[in-house]
């Protein structure tokens, strides 16, 4: 990269991941990070009691929670997630993710 290329990306910014997104009363918000052919990373910020329903996806997929407690559905079996913790959802499983309580999660999916 030479300097004008370098010269018209925007310079990398420290930020705290837990301030990028919001919560909003009776949504789910997201803001992604990355878009790239061989993944994403996506911020969500659930309200208390709202989720994303059963799907499946073909790629795996890191959650890490950033504040609050989370219920993961893989498969049938469901996982109690808090701030800290981190599951892999493999691809082509069934999933669901809800609010126990207010959370904000990380979502890496990784499609290479």
């Amino acid at each position: 990269m030479n300097f004008k290329e370098r010269d018209k990306k925007a310079a990398p910014k420290v930020e705290r991941m837990t301030n990028l997104v919001r919560y909003q009363h009776g949504a789910v918000v997201s803001r992604t990070l990355v878009d790239k052919k061989t993944g994403t990373v996506t911020l969500f910020a659930f309200d208390e009691g709202e989720g994303l329903s059963e799907h499946t996806a073909p790629f795996d997929a890191l959650v890490y929670i950033l504040d609050g407690k989370a219920e993961v559905m893989i498969s049938g079996t469901a996982y109690h997630l808090k701030e800290g913790d981190t599951i892999i959802m493999p691809a082509n499983e069934p999933h669901a993710l809800r609010a126990i309580e207010q959370f904000k999660m990380l979502l890496v999916m990784v499609k290479a």
